[in-house]
């Protein structure tokens, strides 16, 4: 059999040679739907086909990705919730994990329904994250006890970049050692 790059190119060998480049992709990474489309783009740039017409690519991507959702490969509604799992359980906020899966190209169904799985598991999860961040970061009550006053704005401004409102930032900042070291114990 002659290998790939030596072949002439058709448009029966780029949608092999893609369907290649998408698993080869698809088993160190992981994606998303819109990841591994920007991904074969990228790719088919880089190595420009003569024969194959630029608008023909697009076509040939969406038939690769369409091939790779049916045989259950990619899974925009799995990659959501595993990301938003994952996430949380790095301490990220509703509103980040909402702001990455929109910018990862997930459908906006299926980030809400993460998002309502998230509240129905528990209701008040962006004060455990907070809490979480506090901890990783050693800020709010993880600080030592003088110290708490001269850092409060640079510390609720550090949960506010994390994406978690104000209200749950005060009132995770408010809190005494004894009840933060409960909190932390249950966690």
């Amino acid at each position: 059999m002659i290998p790939i790059r030596n072949r002439k190119k058709t448009l029966k060998v780029t949608v092999e040679e893609m369907r290649n480049f998408a698993f080869a992709y698809i088993e160190k990474y992981a994606p998303s739907k819109q990841q591994l489309k920007t991904y074969l783009l990228k790719k088919y740039l880089k190595t420009s086909v003569p024969n194959v017409k630029k608008q023909d690519v697009n076509k040939l991507i969406e038939i690769v990705l369409s091939d790779l959702e049916k045989s259950k490969f990619i899974n925009d509604k799995f990659y959501s919730e595993s990301k938003a799992r994952s996430m949380i359980n790095r301490g990220s906020s509703i509103n980040k994990i909402r702001s990455y899966l929109l910018g990862k190209g997930i459908d906006e169904n299926y980030i809400n329904n993460t998002v309502e799985q998230i509240n129905d598991q528990n209701s008040d999860q962006d004060f455990f994250s907070a809490i979480k961040i506090c901890k990783k970061k050693r800020i709010g009550p993880a600080r030592i006890e003088d110290n708490r006053p001269l850092f409060y704005k640079k510390d609720i401004s550090l949960l506010a970049r994390n994406g978690f409102d104000f209200e749950t930032s005060k009132k995770v900042m408010d809190m005494t050692e004894e009840e933060y070291k409960k909190i932390i114990n249950l966690l």
